[in-house]
């Protein structure tokens, strides 16, 4: 198969004698009307004085005349599989005849703090300090996009070299170069503020670019096929070989064939969307990880899609053997950035959780239409792994039945698929149904869980419970995780505690430095994890604390949503939505609390301990025990 995907989108094109000529006229308004001509959407006055400022410092650094005036220049280049912009980038040969694209990283930054999370500095940015990749990182991370997706860089034929130019940041503040950084830093070469180190960066690009290449060079890396190349398929696909934990099994098996060819026959104007339907533990993930892995070796544009984090930073590093950034990354992505994507772009969608999927994107929740429309536009084959009793938050829009609707509005051809086989919770359905009953959610026949096939305690403490977890936390996989009824204190002041529970017990939530990979991080069985860190995830054993917002009063489940933190984000505008519509309201944030409780406590494969801060709700789970 020869999938036909978009080739690169290049908002500006030059030379560098032309480019020196358009800095010294408005090159920011020109880049502005060009900006506006290719993607039709209009450009910030602040990103505006970024480009002035930026490429003013450019033009100096490119006034060396042992740059050829005849290298290529190119501004804004949209990197492969992806919506980001690669600030700069200079095109030629090297003194051996290699073609080369040199990649630089722009920044205005005239400070940054450190960070416990890899790669991830904090800096002044949209009005205050916020969290930002290092500049080395991004610079590396586009060229490993490159190297996995663009024809003619991954066959050797062109070569890309990363670096950064943070032209605002004093050279004798190192922060930037702390040895944490050490390994993006060798890779992507970081220069700073001042006449020595614009001199270094110049020697960097005359050292890399000898000869001009009048934008041959940068022509045929835009124009190349985009599609992931045999290297990396070849080594993701060794990384998963004898890997139990990733094979298919069952039903799983079957599912995963029929997608594969439903997949290959997707086509522009033939388009497919799947929908995978599966409760806890039936191997939804299993199966969208096997056809990333398997279906890249075919040179499909493809990408593994969550909206929570957690998922895909866990399978990523299961499958690479590393919780640190790999060339791997670029296959895993969040649902937020496909409001701007072309048609098209991608020839398969693998969509987790998409019962998790919102309406709008973006930090402020005002990007886009849909996020199932914009999945379903952006390829030519979609598929949705759902389980809607797993929506647990206010936004939570994702269903089969809007899924179906916007397939139908494409024109799309829709297949579906249910895994019933459960390998969760000691592969006892029964268990499932138990729940279901118990927490209110729906009644069924199962009013009493045998604990022989599963097994199901209530401890009277919580520190009892913690250490009964903590003690089967073999090979790392035993955790607790509680309802989000305590604020998280901690996320900014390591020093306090916040899961406090009597004398006894106090624990932090999941630490801010490794919430994504929270469940396999090691020693984080000290900490309690939260809905966000193991939804679509699971260990051995799960220790759950049933916080004040699910209690039991004359044997019915009773919720209140206004238990939950202040800090909670699952509830977020209930208190204003319950003065105008309260049954509707009440209603909504009872599921999404019994929802929540519910995915929590089938994260265990082996067993599930228990500890409710309302003693009558340890009575009642108890009483349903034999």
């Amino acid at each position: 198969m020869q999938p036909t995907t978009p080739t690169h989108t290049l908002i500006y094109q030059a030379d560098k004698q032309q480019f020196l000529l358009d800095s010294d006229r408005y090159i920011e308004d020109l880049l502005e009307a060009r900006y506006q001509a290719i993607v039709g959407k209009r450009v910030s006055s602040q990103e505006k004085v970024s480009w002035k400022n930026s490429l003013q410092e450019m033009a100096r650094v490119l006034r060396d005349e042992r740059i050829p005036a005849t290298a290529g220049i190119g501004i804004e280049l949209f990197a492969p599989q992806s919506m980001s912009r690669i600030d700069f980038t200079l095109s030629g040969f090297d003194a051996h005849g290699q073609k080369t694209i040199i990649i630089i990283e722009l920044k205005q930054w005239s400070a940054i703090k450190l960070t416990d999370k890899d790669a991830v500095v904090l800096t002044q940015l949209g009005g205050g300090l916020n969290e930002a990749l290092h500049p080395s990182y991004q610079a590396w991370a586009y060229a490993t996009l490159f190297e996995g997706f663009n024809e003619a860089v991954a066959s050797g034929e062109i070569r890309v070299l990363p670096c950064a130019f943070l032209h605002n940041y004093s050279e004798t503040d190192n922060t930037i170069l702390d040895e944490r950084f050490k390994e993006y830093t060798q890779q992507a070469p970081l220069f700073r503020k001042g006449m020595v180190e614009r001199e270094k960066l110049q020697s960097f690009l005359s050292q890399h670019i000898q000869q001009g290449d009048n934008q041959s060079v940068l022509q045929q890396l835009i124009s190349s096929r985009i599609g992931a190349s045999k290297a990396l398929a070849d080594a993701l696909a060794k990384l998963m070989e004898g890997n139990r934990e990733f094979a298919l099994i069952n039903d799983q098996k079957l599912v995963f064939e029929s997608i594969k060819n439903i997949a290959r026959a997707a086509a522009p104007g033939k388009h497919k969307v799947v929908i995978v339907e599966g409760g806890p533990g039936t191997g939804k993930t299993l199966i969208a990880i096997n056809l990333l892995v398997k279906l890249l070796k075919t040179s499909m544009a493809i990408k593994y899609i969550s909206k929570n984090a957690a998922p895909r930073h866990v399978y990523k590093a299961k499958l690479t053997g590393s919780m640190k950034q790999t060339r791997f990354n670029s296959l895993f992505a969040g649902s937020d950035n496909f409001h701007d994507m072309e048609q098209n772009t991608f020839d398969l969608l693998l969509v987790d959780e998409a019962h998790r999927l919102t309406e709008k994107s973006g930090m402020f929740n005002n990007k886009g239409e849909n996020q199932m429309k914009e999945l379903i536009n952006a390829a030519k084959c979609t598929v949705f792994f759902i389980d809607e009793d797993q929506r647990v938050t206010f936004r939570d829009i994702g269903s089969k039945e809007q899924i179906r609707q916007w397939a139908v509005a494409k024109g799309a051809e829709v297949h579906e698929f249910e895994l019933t086989s459960q390998f969760r919770c000691s592969g006892s359905d029964g268990y499932m149904a138990w729940l279901d009953n118990v927490l209110g959610i729906r009644e069924t026949a199962n009013t009493q869980l045998d604990t022989k096939s599963y097994e199901f305690k209530v401890f009277d403490t919580p520190e009892e419970m913690h250490a009964a977890v903590k003690l089967r936390n073999s090979g790392n996989r035993a955790r607790v995780v509680a309802g989000y009824c305590w604020p998280w204190n901690s996320k900014t002041d390591t020093t306090q505690m916040d899961i406090v529970i009597g004398d006894n017990y106090q624990r932090q939530w999941n630490l801010a430095s490794n919430s994504m990979v929270w469940i396999i991080a090691p020693d984080s069985i000290e900490q309690v994890g939260c809905i966000h860190t193991c939804q679509g995830l699971e260990v051995d054993y799960i220790g759950v604390i049933i916080g004040p917002d699910l209690i039991i009063r004359n044997g019915k489940v009773v919720t209140d949503a206004a238990q939950r933190s202040s800090m909670d984000q699952t509830i977020r505008g209930y208190k204003t939505q319950v003065k105008k519509q309260p049954e509707e309201t009440s209603a909504k944030a009872d599921r999404i609390i019994k929802n929540t409780y519910r995915t929590l406590m089938t994260r265990g494969l082996k067993g599930c301990f228990l500890y409710c801060t309302d003693p009558e709700t340890a009575v009642y789970f108890r009483s349903k025990l034999i």
